[in-house]
């Protein structure tokens, strides 16, 4: 359902019509409609809306920023993303409302018609008291021109005879739209700067709520357009900006309809049903995706719906010069990366990606061997046709059949080991048997095709392709190269972690994408950290994502300073107990020498030890350097994880809030304004006023 947009009244007289869409084929009492109100453009509909019955060539307008189309001979409204149920579209121009109700609802086209007939009969003849059926068998009489009423249907009596006393009280009928209070929302910007795909995780619903992700991600459009207003005003207000485009992508209802839920439902127990279904609706999406078959299935249907949407987006949007990023929520961030990591590296990417290949492709083994001053055993290795893979591969058993010495053979182990243990990420493959490449071919650059061969059976082998073991799989080409990369309550980092993954080089960056921002809420479960996977060897924070208002929550502010007090009360008492210590076991003096002019600087030098005595103090600055911590060029040398701040609430208990930390990230403040941030960064543009804490 498209979320709510302008209303654009017609005509300039006393009968104003509106354009709502209402339900299609439903509808309460005559007319009432059932979805939000669409948004057409001032001046679309001028000429465009004809009375019933006049044959006109249907006109299509594009209404709630292009993502909706109105055809307005049909009087529908259909999506041009997504599928969706058809919205009927109506001209309102009668309307009534109850005594109870708080708001006018508009009658149907047909019957707006009948009514405005028999109110023009009674202006020109001044012949009032007009009744009229509707086709609801409902009475609406028309008094005057300032009242007119609607009367339920007269009441009629049960199986035991009896009727009610009272029918209620009769609506109040109103033609046109003039003095109707309604709250009609600014239309959104033509402008598009930056077009942004979401993908999904797990499961058909993706918040708390169980909303589908076209809603969740409706949510996060609307939140995008508060924050433009309330950070970029003054880029607005200069129309150097517009809006961000979001635009959701779907793949598990492809998933699901391989036919592998018939699969599934046959072998379920009949027991806790409704959990059952639940874990084969959304649980099982994991395994599905580390299924070589199912995984090729989701692959396949995130980058064509990707490549349908960016070439449709096109198609309407000519004109359109900004980038693409693409935003992944849960397991949809694995599918992205698993994706980005596989993309062909054009000629710019090209002599970028070259020094990283560089580290990730062994040394050439003439090389190696002069490094370790080895040169007379060149011929030995060349008459074996030996090359740096299989210099990895062998063991000292297979370099003494060749008739090397053992010293020379330690070297080039001990050699060998070294440059095994600097790769970013080798992930150890146990012993298995060759497989075939998937159908079509293994793409150069994936697994199958960097990683040596896996023929010899009893061998471990190791994949130097960044491919970081991923699923052999039959990875598709995106159409465009994604500006950034952002990554919503993320198990990438576990992932990686259970594929073997120990590291990744501090210089690999992902080969289409410069941008890669992993962000997650502190009780996310399922969330998991990059970093620590690029500097292993250094502990430090996530940044902390400033509030959308320009400063920390209260109770993180109040947490922070009591911890720095405790800190300071815990260095000071140690410090006084060091140095009444050292006073008590220090060699007493003679009374005359400690009133001597030497003894003041014996003195003085106890209160200038305790700085000495503070190895649990952490240095103020510690939070800012951890800003400029080097954590490669996966996001182009800037940090990658990003922590959000959680709410006083969640503080209470955070095993309460985790699965809601999992499913904030849609109407989270914070997290737009940061997405919002880094596009706009990209094209030179700021915030209005710098926030604390960030980049």
């Amino acid at each position: 359902m498209g979320a709510p947009a302008a209303e654009i009244p017609l005509g300039s007289n006393s009968l104003l019509p509106e354009v709502l869409p209402g339900a299609a084929g439903g509808g309460r009492a005559p007319g009432a409609p059932g979805r939000l109100p669409a948004a057409l453009p001032e001046g679309a509909l001028d000429g465009a809306l004809v009375p019933a019955g006049r044959d006109k060539e249907d006109v299509v307008v594009p209404t709630s920023g292009g993502r909706y189309d109105v055809h307005l001979k049909k009087r529908q409204r259909v999506a041009v993303y997504w599928e969706e149920e058809v919205s009927e579209v109506r001209r309102c121009t009668w309307f009534y409302k109850g005594d109870k109700d708080n708001k006018y609802v508009p009658y149907s086209e047909t019957f707006s018609e009948e009514l405005e007939a028999a109110y023009m009969v009674a202006v020109t003849l001044d012949e009032w008291k007009k009744k009229l059926e509707s086709p609801s068998r409902e009475i609406i009489i028309l008094h005057n021109p300032k009242l007119m009423v609607h009367y339920h249907p007269a009441a009629t009596s049960d199986d035991w005879g009896s009727t009610p006393t009272e029918q209620g009280r009769p609506r109040t009928v109103k033609r046109g739209v003039e003095n109707i209070a309604a709250e009609i929302p600014n239309g959104e910007p033509l402008q598009i700067d930056h077009l942004v795909f979401v993908v999904h995780g797990i499961g058909p619903a993706c918040d708390i709520r169980f909303r589908n992700i076209i809603q969740c991600v409706n949510d996060f459009r609307n939140v995008s357009l508060s924050m433009l207003q309330a950070h970029f005003r003054k880029a607005q207000e200069q129309q150097q900006i517009g809006r961000v485009e979001f635009l959701p992508v779907n793949w598990h209802s492809s998933l699901h309809s391989t036919g592998v839920d018939v699969d599934l439902e046959r072998i379920t127990l009949p027991s806790i049903n409704r959990l059952r279904h639940f874990i084969n609706d959304t649980i099982l999406d994991v395994f599905f995706y580390n299924s070589s078959t199912y995984c090729q299935t989701v692959l396949d249907t995130v980058a064509s719906e990707m490549n349908r949407l960016y070439q449709l987006f096109r198609q309407r949007n000519p004109l359109f010069k900004g980038g693409v990023s693409i935003a992944g929520h849960s397991l949809g961030s694995l599918i992205l990366f698993d994706l980005l990591t596989n993309q062909k590296a054009g000629p710019e990417e090209g002599e970028r990606g070259q020094e990283v290949r560089g580290e990730l492709t062994p040394t050439p083994l003439i090389e190696a061997l002069k490094k370790l001053d080895l040169s007379e055993y060149c011929g030995v290795f060349e008459k074996e046709k030996m090359d740096p893979q299989a210099m990895f591969l062998c063991t000292d058993q297979n370099f003494k059949e060749m008739g090397i010495p053992l010293g020379p053979r330690t070297k080039i182990l001990h050699y060998f080991n070294s440059q095994r243990e600097m790769q970013p990420a080798p992930r150890t493959v146990g012993p298995r048997s060759p497989r075939p490449p998937p159908a079509g071919g293994a793409r150069p650059g994936s697994p199958s095709q960097h990683g040596p061969s896996s023929a010899n059976g009893g061998r471990n082998c190791q994949f130097w392709d960044i491919g970081l073991g991923q699923v052999l799989a039959n990875y598709p080409q995106l159409d465009y190269k994604p500006t950034i990369f952002f990554a919503f309550g993320s198990p990438i980092g576990m992932f990686l972690t259970v594929r073997g993954v120990k590291r990744i080089n501090p210089d690999y960056s992902l080969p289409t994408c410069r941008g890669f921002f992993n962000i997650f809420h502190p009780y996310d479960p399922v969330a998991y950290r990059i970093e620590p996977l690029i500097v292993p060897d250094l502990e430090f924070e996530p940044m902390l994502l400033p509030h959308h208002k320009g400063r920390k929550r209260m109770h993180l502010e109040l947490k922070e300073g009591l911890t720095r007090m405790s800190v300071d009360l815990k260095n000071n008492l140690l410090g006084s107990l060091r140095v009444a210590w050292q006073s008590f076991t220090r060699a007493p003096l003679p009374a005359v020498e400690a009133a001597g002019p030497d003894a003041e600087p014996e003195a003085e030098a106890g209160p200038e030890k305790p700085p000495d005595t503070k190895p649990e103090e952490t240095p103020p600055a510690g939070k800012e350097e951890a800003a400029l911590i080097n954590v490669g060029r996966l996001n182009g040398g800037r940090r990658i994880d990003y922590v959000l701040q959680e709410k006083p609430i969640e503080s209470f208990n955070e095993y309460l809030f985790a699965l809601q930390g999992h499913l904030c990230y849609w109407e989270s403040e914070d997290t737009v304004l940061l997405v919002l941030k880094e596009i706009y960064q990209t094209q030179g543009i700021t915030l209005d006023q710098p926030l604390p804490g960030s980049q």
